[in-house]
This record gives structure tokens, C-alpha cells and sequence, in this order.
């Protein structure tokens, strides 16, 4: 893959993380095909490797994820603990594909704050597995897999990862 093309990816993956970590769950919709078929899915690498089809988020197709944006920001809104994150991600591998999509893997860590302590601790580590698509000539996330390296987090989830 070119320097550009690396660089595409690497915005993309930014401008996602940007959008989670200002809670801009319309600009987190954004980053994803408009494609029937693009999918969330949030699981633990135990479930992978046992291939069990269980997940803490599981968007199979875009309506669901639009239901998703739905869920965080009008009918949960103002009924959970609200915390702030912040993600650290770094590319382990990009390779295009035959069909041209791009599958592109990178190490994750999430940490998250609370308004009333102010302290961060560590959310979740584990790995993004990302099928990424040209849509209108920007890269779109077909799919984006995140696999926990852990099954038991130190708080719930409300915003996806």
C-alpha cells in the first residue's frame, strides 16, 4: 500500500475515535458504508476463539447501527453514569484485497473518566478488524469487528468502542 493510502486509512480511524471521544454519534454513523450489509460488532477474543456468535454490541447491518446512535443519544440519554473516553489506537497490518476493500487490523485501548472523580482508568484493551470500502471516494468501515482481550469490563458500555 502507498504512503497515501496509509495515510486515508489512518484519518478514517482518527476521524472515528474523534467522533467517540466527543460523544458525536452522528459523526461515528458517518464513518460507516451506507451498504445494508456494514456491521458493528463489539465481542471478547474468548467468544472468538471458542466461535460463539455472542457480543456485549452486536449491529449486524446498518439500520442497526443507525439504531444504535438512536439508543445512545434520545432514549438512553440522561439514564446512565455519563464518563468521558479516550482512545488510543495504533495499525498492526493494511492489506487490500482482491474486490479492493481493505482489511486493516489495529491495537486498541480505551480509557475512560468520570466527571465526578475526574480519575481515568483503563476501559478495554484488545484489536480493531476493520473491512473498509471506497464509498463516493472516501474510505468507509464495511465492517468493524473490536475484540476485547478481556470478557469483564470495570464498568458497562453505552457508547461503542
Amino acid at each position: 500500500m502507498s504512503t497515501l493510502d496509509l495515510v486515508e486509512l489512518d484519518q478514517l480511524q482518527a476521524n472515528y475515535i474523534q467522533a467517540l471521544d466527543s460523544k458525536n454519534m452522528e459523526a461515528w454513523l458517518a464513518r460507516f458504508s451506507s451498504d445494508p450489509a456494514a456491521s458493528y460488532v463489539c465481542t471478547t477474543r474468548e467468544n472468538v476463539r471458542k466461535e460463539l456468535p455472542l457480543a456485549l454490541m452486536l449491529d449486524d447491518c446498518h439500520a442497526r447501527i443507525r439504531d444504535r446512535v438512536t439508543f445512545v443519544t434520545k432514549i438512553w440519554a440522561g439514564t446512565f453514569q455519563d464518563y468521558q473516553t479516550r482512545h488510543l489506537t495504533q495499525r498492526l497490518s493494511a492489506r487490500r484485497l482482491d474486490d479492493g476493500m481493505i482489511r486493516v487490523n489495529s491495537a486498541l485501548a480505551v480509557y475512560y473518566t468520570l466527571d465526578e472523580t475526574g480519575i481515568s482508568q483503563l476501559l478495554a484493551t484488545g484489536e480493531y478488524e476493520d473491512l473498509i470500502k471506497t464509498e463516493q471516494s472516501e474510505l468507509r468501515f464495511l465492517s468493524k469487528k473490536v475484540v476485547l482481550d478481556t470478557s469483564v469490563l470495570p464498568r458497562y458500555l453505552v457508547f461503542p468502542l
